[in-house]
């Protein structure tokens, strides 16, 4: 059986690939494949010769720029490990992932120069810091990141890599610490390609990814509409390498509709990832509002993952992108290829009902496997590709990377129900369930039901402690636009749908950011306002 290594994959598509073809764009910025070749395998070298070994922790402290892809591909030839930095963790959050992860070196961008100084003094095991700015401002112990770019003559590395080199994702999940996942770059590869056998066949070797590019040109221009330090955007963005595609990034730093059609038009990108409604939306919204405005004929697909994406915002998108495929990927850092959902112009399927993946399986409390039809929820897990554990982390490893009936499976606790036809409905993260009265409540059925009343823009679910109920099923919302608040009217929508007991005892509007820049729901902060608002 192949064994993939990503470094090596890079360097067998390079020499194929047109002379002209973009690898990296951003903004007014466009890396064509030869120089990005040039310029990682420089960056690699430079490293190695810097005291980077093979398996060196490199970690990214920055936004999306082009030198992250070139910083990807320099890790994955050079043997060496990436560590995403989310950008938005004060000081002291980032401390804990730069020593966590054991990084040797810090490649940041000046804006985040006044973090790294207060931390350099408490980094003992880095030896390398890289700042990406302007050459003359750089920080006297920094080295310039285009020094490392343009320093060498672009020659491929000539070493032998291994199917068990590694990248780390960190990801914070719903509670307690980031937590370092661990994924082997044959397991990484075999999993993308696992994904991709739902729409069509996918090369089986090395030679097999070089012939597509060869006889069918360069791959698809991927716009990653997320931070590329987030699973979402970083797994996007290492498919879109493996193909032989070009990563398109937008340059405002916060997401902008208007920016991202702007340069769907300008950049004729083909596909786009998002992470649900938080960017599907003001996507929606933007062409509502701009009929005709963009040329979108490029678009053959938006994919999303992570969060669930409502219907209706896909039936509108639809309208004005009827070539394109929508899809709703079931998937986690943890694991990829859980289940998927298309939807296109002719129709598609009900928010969060999911086909299940090839190598899935939905197992009870009790670790039986659940009987399509019965309606018994279950935790879905994912066997064959799958992460290696979390970093330094063996306790939970253990409790997310289990092995039942001698099988090893990825469990990152999302529950479902199987129905007859074999599809997922998901529930919800088994870490976030609210037990109210003996009764389960998984918070993100409830939240989108909430998100059909056309008052409600967005909502999470929480669980409040009750004398009553042991836990209260709150709901914390953002109203749409000027819209009037009926509480009861929200109550009365909810309970038409779903049992009585999972309609909220109480519905709070606020105007405080419900997600996190990749659109996940921040459930601390919004059970910190239930909380605070509820009457016990």
């Amino acid at each position: 059986m192949i064994e993939w290594n990503l470094g090596d994959i890079l360097d067998a598509i390079e020499p194929a690939m047109p002379q002209d073809a973009p690898a990296l764009i951003h903004g007014d910025r466009i890396i064509t494949w030869p120089e990005m070749s040039a310029r990682s395998n420089n960056v690699a070298r430079a490293l190695r010769q810097r005291g980077a070994s093979d398996g060196a922790k490199v970690a990214f402290y920055m936004r999306n720029r082009p030198e992250y892809g070139e910083l990807m591909a320099a890790c994955f030839k050079g043997r060496l490990t990436h560590v995403n930095i989310n950008y938005r963790y004060r000081p002291e959050e980032v401390f804990y992932i730069f020593d966590d992860s054991d990084s040797e070196v810090i490649i940041y961008s000046s804006e985040f120069r006044d973090c790294i100084v207060e931390l350099k003094d408490r980094l003992g095991k880095v030896h390398t810091f890289v700042e990406i700015g302007d050459a003359s401002q750089i920080a006297p112990f920094a080295i310039p990141y285009e020094i490392l770019a343009q320093e060498g003559d672009g020659s491929a590395l000539g070493i032998t890599r291994s199917p068990d080199d590694l990248l780390f994702i960190y990801t914070g999940g719903t509670t307690g610490m980031p937590k370092g996942v661990m994924w082997r770059h044959d397991d990484m590869r075999k999993a993308q390609l696992d994904a991709q056998k739902l729409l069509g066949p996918v090369p089986q070797t090395v030679e097999e990814n070089v012939a597509l590019i060869t006889s069918q040109g360069p791959g698809r221009r991927t716009l990653p509409s997320c931070p590329l330090m987030h699973g979402t955007g970083f797994i996007t963005a290492i498919g879109t390498l493996m193909s032989g595609g070009a990563i398109v990034t937008l340059s405002d730093p916060s997401f902008d509709a208007l920016e991202l059609w702007e340069t769907v038009d300008t950049h004729k990108v083909e596909s786009i990832s998002i992470v649900g409604d938080a960017f599907a939306k003001p996507m929606l919204q933007a062409l509502d509002d701009n009929p005709g405005r963009w040329d979108t004929n490029s678009l053959v697909s938006i994919v999303s993952s992570g969060v669930m994406w409502s219907k209706e915002v896909k039936a509108g998108l639809c309208k004005h992108i009827p070539q394109a495929v929508l899809m709703d990927s079931f998937g986690a850092s943890e694991g990829l290829g859980f289940g998927l959902s298309v939807t296109t112009a002719d129709g598609g399927t009900n928010t969060a009902k999911f086909g299940i993946g090839e190598f899935c399986d939905v197992f009870d409390e009790y670790d039986q496997k659940v009987t399509p039809g019965s309606g018994v929820p279950g935790y879905i897990a994912r066997k064959g590709a799958i992460p290696a554990g979390y970093y330094k982390d063996p306790e939970k490893s253990a409790k997310t990377f289990r092995t039942i009936d001698g099988v090893r499976y990825s469990i990152p606790g999302d529950w479902c129900t199987v129905e007859a036809d074999g599809s997922l409905t998901l529930l919800g993260r088994g870490s976030v369930c609210i037990n109210t009265a003996g009764e389960k409540v998984y918070p993100e059925e409830v939240e989108e039901v909430l998100k059909t009343h056309p008052a409600i823009a967005d909502a999470l679910v929480v669980g409040v402690p009750s004398e009553k109920w042991g836990q209260a099923v709150i709901a914390v919302v953002h109203l749409s636009g000027d819209a009037a608040f009926d509480e009861q009217g929200v109550k009365d929508h909810v309970r038409q749908q779903l049992a009585g007991y999972k309609t909220p005892k109480a519905i709070h509007p606020t105007e405080t950011a419900l997600r996190a820049s990749n659109g996940k729901a921040d459930y601390a902060t919004a059970k910190a306002i239930a909380e605070r608002l509820t009457v016990a």
